[in-house]
């Protein structure tokens, strides 16, 4: 879908800042197509860091030179690393071309690219995309903000390959000439203003993913809401719209007890309601997503049924852990923002303890007030935003704090009664404690099965 075949780097020095999987990945690419690579970061030290040698990748670790970067042919920067930065942005006004890892793996793909944004929703809706497909026996490759990183999968597309690539703002920001076949948008609010200066810039990033298509492209939008409309309103694809509360004439939709396809000649069932396992009404509206690009991609109503009934959702977005003393805990770690940790409470009826905090990224906790204030919840507050959750939530809602995790799940636990639950959304990054969500729910479920097992000792004793 870009200029394959036209873009090299074979003699070029190229500087990869960030070694993350991306950068990491992007590195080892850009090696494989002959360019002289160095992979910086400011860490002392990064894992892999022989094997990376070996692979020819010259590693420069602690604070970045500004001269290695301004006698670079190309900066690539890793999704993680803020394009603003001092020796970047002195390298660009030398004339250095940058761009993010996305952008160069994309100008080698030889296969199509589905891309899937949003501030919430982006993993569950990859996920189950690249199962539809796959179902229907297309040749799928699925990664990006999850799993493997777009360079990774260069030398293994094929023209028949199809990329499902989760997109997020950091890696669209960084793109010039990336063109999605089909590209999903699926929901917008405020987030990660900590590393964007506004609304307005972190908007302009998602709607980078919209900026190449062309006439015969598709754009698959959210009919329920109004800001990523807006967003895609000079976008050129064809449109393909999904909603659990407009009532499209035409989309995809839940009409009685199954998701349809609705057009002008009536509604073509797609996949029961009754096959979704996934908790949370929000990840529904993941699952029309799905089905509207899997409709679009020509995938038979049997395979996405297949692909649904299967799919019980990832780890740490609505995840059950278990069950004590009639109290289920469920872990939503990757709710990092407030739409989606107001969307995980949306979840649950009357009677939820939520633990709430972290490095905060964005947003008005005010906004979750009377949510929980609907489902008599209580909060337990962990991490630097500890204040500011006190703050929005005075006079409303009962807020204790805790030191950390494991603090946290037994206040939640002691806070709670039989047939209440203790979610885990946080609704804020982790990094003031933890290396990223995924670590940050798995610590959580550690706790949760000690307190478990410190229970069952007692009542053996």
């Amino acid at each position: 879908m870009t200029a394959h075949g036209t873009f090299s780097v074979t003699g070029q020095r190229v500087v990869v800042v960030g070694a993350a999987r991306s950068g990491v990945a992007a590195a080892e690419l850009l090696v494989r197509r002959g360019a002289s690579v160095i992979l910086s970061d400011t860490r002392e030290s990064i894992p892999d860091e022989e094997r990376l040698r070996e692979a020819g990748v010259h590693l420069e670790l602690g604070p970045h030179s500004a001269d290695t970067f301004a006698a670079a042919d190309l900066i690539v920067l890793s999704p993680g690393v803020p394009p603003n930065q001092p020796a970047i942005a002195h390298a660009r006004r030398s004339g250095v071309p940058v761009m993010g890892e996305l952008e160069l793996a994309s100008r080698w793909l030889r296969g199509r690219v589905i891309a899937i944004t949003g501030t919430k929703g982006k993993s569950t809706t990859t996920t189950l995309t690249g199962r539809m497909l796959e179902a229907v026996g297309h040749r799928v490759r699925v990664g990006g903000n999850i799993g493997l990183a777009l360079s990774a999968q260069v030398d293994d597309s094929t023209e028949d390959t199809i990329h499902v690539v989760e997109a997020s703002s950091f890696q669209l920001e960084g793109t010039e000439t990336f063109r999605p076949w089909i590209a999903v948008l699926l929901n917008l609010s405020p987030d990660h203003l900590d590393r964007h200066a506004s609304v307005e810039e972190y908007s302009a990033a998602k709607a980078r993913i919209f900026a190449n298509q062309r006439r015969d492209d598709w754009v698959v939008l959210n009919g329920d809401d109004q800001p990523s409309l807006d967003l895609a309103r000079d976008a050129k694809g064809r449109r393909m719209f999904f909603a659990l509360r407009e009532p499209l004439d035409e989309g995809i939709v839940v009409a009685g007890d199954a998701i349809v396809r609705r057009s002008r000649t009536g509604d073509q069932a797609l996949v029961p309601v009754s096959a979704v396992k996934l908790l949370g009404r929000h990840l529904l509206a993941d699952v029309l997503a799905a089905a509207a690009v899997a409709s679009i991609a020509g995938v038979d109503a049997a395979a996405m049924t297949r692909a649904v009934e299967t799919f019980e959702g990832l780890e740490h977005a609505l995840e059950r852990v278990r069950e004590i003393a009639g109290v289920r805990f469920v872990n939503d770690s990757k709710a990092t923002n407030i739409e989606s940790a107001l969307r995980a409470i949306q979840s649950f009826d009357a009677g939820l303890v939520v633990i709430l905090g972290g490095k905060f990224k964005g947003g008005n906790f005010a906004d979750l007030r009377d949510v929980l204030v609907a489902r008599n919840a209580v909060v337990v507050a962990i991490g630097e935003a500890t204040p500011m959750i006190r703050d929005a939530f005075r006079g409303a809602v009962r807020v204790l704090d805790a030191a950390d995790m494991s603090a946290a799940v037994r206040t939640a636990f002691a806070s709670a009664a039989p047939g209440h639950t203790v979610l885990l959304a946080p609704a804020c990054a982790s990094l003031d404690m933890l290396r990223d969500y995924a670590e940050r729910g798995r610590v959580f479920q550690q706790h949760v099965d000690r307190l478990a097992e410190e229970r069952k000792q007692t009542r053996e004793h």
